[in-house]
C-alpha cells in the first residue's frame, strides 16, 4: 500500500508542475482537477471515505465545473494573441 501511496503522491505533483506550467487557462484547470482527483484517492487510502468524497464532489467535480463556466464566459487572451 506504501508504494501505491508513493506513485500517487508523484504523480500529483507531476499533475501540479504541469498545471503551473500550462499557458492554456482550460487546460490548467482540467490538470487541476486531477491534483484533487488523486488527492481523494489518497484520501480513501487513508480510510477517511467521507473527506474522499467531499473531496471529488466539491474539490474534482463542482470547482472545475465552476472555473469552466467562467472560462467559457470570458475572452481569454489566447484567442486575443491569436487576433493580432
Amino acid at each position: 500500500m506504501f508504494i501505491i501511496s508513493l506513485l500517487l503522491i508523484i504523480f500529483m505533483i507531476v499533475l501540479a508542475i504541469i498545471t503551473i506550467e500550462f499557458n492554456d487557462l482550460l487546460k490548467a484547470v482540467i490538470s487541476s482537477g486531477g491534483v484533487s482527483l488523486i488527492a481523494s484517492i489518497l484520501f480513501y487510502i487513508l480510510h477517511a471515505p467521507d473527506v474522499a468524497m467531499a473531496e471529488a464532489s466539491i474539490g474534482a467535480g463542482l470547482t472545475i465545473g465552476i472555473f469552466v463556466f467562467a472560462l467559457r464566459r470570458t475572452r481569454r487572451w489566447e484567442e486575443e494573441e491569436e487576433d493580432e
